[in-house]
């Protein structure tokens, strides 16, 4: 119960008296302030149903309760209690110990207090909801406050582009369910070409779970700096995890590490949903045993291994998919999805695939119950060793950075890839490397004679790849982000990201690449 502290000197009778008032709803526990005294009225105590019931002036001495907050009452002098009820609801108490002059209240003074009461509980009831109002308010501002550092830190820890492997194809997906979620993914790439893949999923949401978020992918860089296996990667981050961890928190995680050369993956598993491997002969489950991470401290993980052959491909996801339910409560389920993965041999499309069919399970308006996360990663139908099985060996040329020469970057592009698209894939294609050129030239050289944009056509016998670099490095835009047109008017979203969002939807793979000194785009168009 909400307390109004303090004395009210009042005049009854042209008589000085000690007056409290105390406010009942809506917190649990009243304290009155009589003499310097504090007085708690629990929510049960019966004190309060009998003056629910008993909207007049009550004498203390005369009430017969087994009532601890009466008792108090008593001891610290209060003489009179005035119910305050509006609207039939018991708000709040006036309380009043003796009259200074000594003499006793008159009918008068009682009927003055009835008249007070009944005035001065609309305006309590008032000064209660706009207080509540401006708490309400304040937590409101609190939780935005919240999720927008919750955002950021999540929007700082996922990967701003996909890694881009000569011969295999990565792709992901994240799609929180309510503004921040609890789901990440990484790639690390060590410096003898191998790759690392995480996926993992932090229990709750918001601040907590970001922070988490933050400090486990730390923790996993940093342990996959210094050890090689993904058992012992997973161990190491265990054990320093649970000394961080809040309560009652804790992080599912699967960490794989692949060599492109020969499509080794070695990987190890903390408590995460079970991978799938999708082979000629079928669908895998990757199965190795551990606990999540942050739970106990000197836990093992074991390590499995597998290899990728040509058109495989393997799919790490998180709980949100296969628990997500259709309008009449049935499990999207690990079977489901098995058998889904089982009749798509296209590691490249599976991901919008799988995502299809969970639109067509859950139908529309589905409230989305968890956060969902998809990495996928495919090994090339025409891949030998880590090589392509290329038709032409790949041409390499330079544009001058003017206004205009995209123009000439986009029919030295269509000369030497020739006939190795047809008509409309190839008009695709021109059109994405005239805009990916002008970007470079424009944003990356700004327009520099001395900076040309430099590309790289490759025709293999199942893409035609373009590379276009230029000389401006820096953070790369996403190009995952659609353009928002009244953000960017806001001055919320840059400018700038028109162009990679057209790109990417005229091909079928593009990838970029930064450094401190160029940026890269890779466009890649299936034949």
């Amino acid at each position: 119960m909400t307390t109004i502290r303090g004395f009210w000197r009042n005049l009854i009778g042209q008589k000085e008296v000690d007056v409290a008032a105390t406010a009942v709803p809506p917190s649990p526990a009243a304290t009155t302030q009589i003499n310097n005294l504090n007085l708690d009225i629990a929510p049960n105590d019966p004190l309060l149903a009998y003056m629910q019931q008993n909207p007049g002036v009550v004498s203390v001495s005369q009430l017969r309760l087994d009532s601890p907050a009466l008792t108090a009452m008593r001891e610290a002098g209060i003489e009179l209690v005035v119910p305050l009820v509006s609207q039939g609801e018991l708000i709040g108490l006036i309380n009043l110990g003796s009259r200074l002059s000594e003499q006793d209240y008159s009918s008068d003074d009682h009927k003055l207090l009835a008249d007070l009461a009944t005035q001065a509980a609309p305006a309590l009831r008032v000064a209660q909801l706009v207080k509540q109002q401006q708490l309400e308010a304040a937590e409101r501002e609190r939780i935005e406050q919240e999720l927008k550092v919750a955002r950021l830190i999540q929007q700082t820890l996922l990967p701003q582009e996909l890694p881009a492997l000569a011969g295999w194809g990565v792709s992901a997906y994240y799609q929180p369910a309510r503004a921040v979620g609890g789901d990440f993914y990484d790639f690390i790439t060590f410096p003898d070409g191998k790759i690392g893949f995480i996926v993992a999923d932090v229990t709750d949401k918001g601040v907590p779970a970001a922070l988490v978020m933050a400090t486990t992918r730390t923790l996993l860089r940093a342990a996959a700096e210094r050890l090689e296996a993904p058992g012992a990667v997973l161990a190491r981050t265990n054990d320093v995890l649970v000394q961080e961890i809040p309560p009652k928190m804790f992080v599912t995680c699967f960490y794989a590490v692949l060599d492109p050369a020969t499509g080794h993956l070695r990987y190890a598993n903390a408590g995460h949903d079970v991978p799938y491997h999708y082979t000629a002969d079928g669908v895998v489950e990757l199965r190795a045993r551990g606990m999540p991470l942050g739970l106990m401290p000197g836990m093992d993980y074991d390590e499995k291994e597998t290899t990728l052959a040509a058109g495989d491909y393997v799919l790490l996801y998180s709980d949100g998919l296969v628990e997500a339910h259709s309008p009449a409560n049935e499990m999207f389920g690990f079977p489901r999805l098995q058998g889904l993965l089982g009749t798509h041999g296209n590691g490249d499309t599976v991901k919008d695939f799988l995502l299809e069919e969970l639109a067509a399970f859950t139908g529309p308006g589905w409230e989305q119950e968890d956060d969902v996360t998809l990495v996928t990663l495919q090994r090339e139908e025409s891949v030998s060793g880590n090589q392509l099985s290329v038709i032409s060996e790949p041409v390499e040329f330079e544009i001058a950075s003017a206004p205009g020469n995209e123009r000439l970057a986009m029919a030295r592009v269509a000369e030497i890839v020739g006939d190795g698209l047809p008509a409309t894939r190839l008009d695709r294609l021109k059109t994405a490397v005239a805009e990916a050129t002008m970007n470079a030239m424009e944003h990356g050289n700004q327009y520099d004679p001395d900076k040309p944009a430099r590309l790289t056509v490759s025709v293999a016998e199942t893409a035609v790849r373009v590379t276009i670099t230029d000389q401006g490095g820096g953070t790369p835009l996403n190009p995952n982000t659609a353009p928002n047109l009244e953000a960017k008017l806001a001055g919320e979203q840059s400018p700038r990201g028109w162009g990679l969002f057209l790109i990417k939807n005229m091909v079928d793979e593009m990838h970029v690449h930064q450094d401190a000194e160029h940026h890269t785009i890779e466009l890649v168009m299936n034949r």
